[in-house]
This record gives C-alpha cells, structure tokens and sequence, in this order.
C-alpha cells in the first residue's frame, strides 16, 4: 500500500499534463450547443483573432504558428454557444483557397500565417504556414502564392532539418 501511496502524485501529474494536450476538437470539456465562450477562453486562453459570422455569431481563431501544425477554428452562434472546432489546415481547410481569393480571405479560411515573403523578380507576395508532414516525416509549409493582391496558386514545400545548427529547421 505504501507503494501506492508514492505512486498517486505521479499518476496526478501524468494525468494533468495529458489534460493540458487537449485539443479543441476532441477536449470533452467542450460540447456543441452546450459550452460557451466564456468556457472556450478559461480553457484556451485568449483567440489570436476574432472573425465575425453573417448570422452574429463569432469564429475565434487559436493559431498555433510559426511553429506549430494547427489553427483551431472555434466558432459560436449568436447567443455564444459553441457550434463547432476545425482544425484550418487540415488537407480539407488548405483545400478551401482558391486563386482569386484576397489575403484577407485567405487569413479567415488559415488564420494567421508563420511568415511573409516577397519575392521581387516574380512579384509575388508568399504566405507560409507550417502543417504536419507527410509519410517522409520532413517537415511541411504550406505556401500561398498572391500577385496583384489575389492568390495565383498554392505550393507546398519540404523543410530539411539543418546540418549546421541541428534543431534548427529551415
């Protein structure tokens, strides 16, 4: 029994630290049409952004970038109720831009990117968010290419772990 006794602040660690890995999409604290945004932020803190919905309700953006792999979209009804959780660069949430789309368009479907670059002998303007890697297990960004203010394509590109400053992606 003494054993036990010494074992039980560790299993209390150990379990509140796997608490504290909850995602938004799969925290059972938080249940469509039942939790509410005062709950969202005790549990996930502040939103990076807030995003206005047509119908009065309200998306709140937790962007995990620049080194992070996921933008939680939190979106509420009109009475702040939470009506659902995406995750914004998932394959489906990159999928949604389209060329045409304005930088803005783009920030409300992806949240807030990891960086910006312009590159002046093509003119385009590429946003970049990091996304889970693939089966070679290198890391991935995702690009947004824009020209003229609308987006032209969209890329992917590898992130090779360096050589000179192990640690050190880019």
């Amino acid at each position: 029994m003494p054993s036990a006794r010494r074992a039980l602040p560790s299993l209390l660690l150990c379990a509140a630290l796997l608490a504290g890995c909850a995602t938004p999409d799969r925290d059972p604290r938080l249940q469509p049409g039942r939790s509410n945004e005062a709950e969202v932020v005790a549990l996930y803190g502040q939103p990076g952004r807030v995003w206005p919905e047509a119908d009065g309700g309200r998306t709140l953006e937790y962007s995990g970038q620049p080194m992070g792999r996921h933008t939680w979209m939190v979106t509420l009804d009109a009475a702040g109720r939470l009506v659902g959780v995406i995750d914004a660069l998932s394959p489906a949430g990159r999928a949604r831009v389209q060329p045409g789309m304005t930088p803005e368009q783009v920030s409300r479907l992806l949240g807030r990117e990891r960086s910006r670059v312009f590159f002046r002998n093509s003119g385009e303007d590429v946003w970049d968010w990091t996304i889970e890697p693939d089966q070679t297990g290198y890391g991935l960004r995702f690009n947004v290419h824009f020209k003229d203010g609308v987006v032209v394509r969209t890329t992917q590109s590898m992130v090779f772990p360096s050589r000179l400053f192990p640690g050190m992606d880019d």
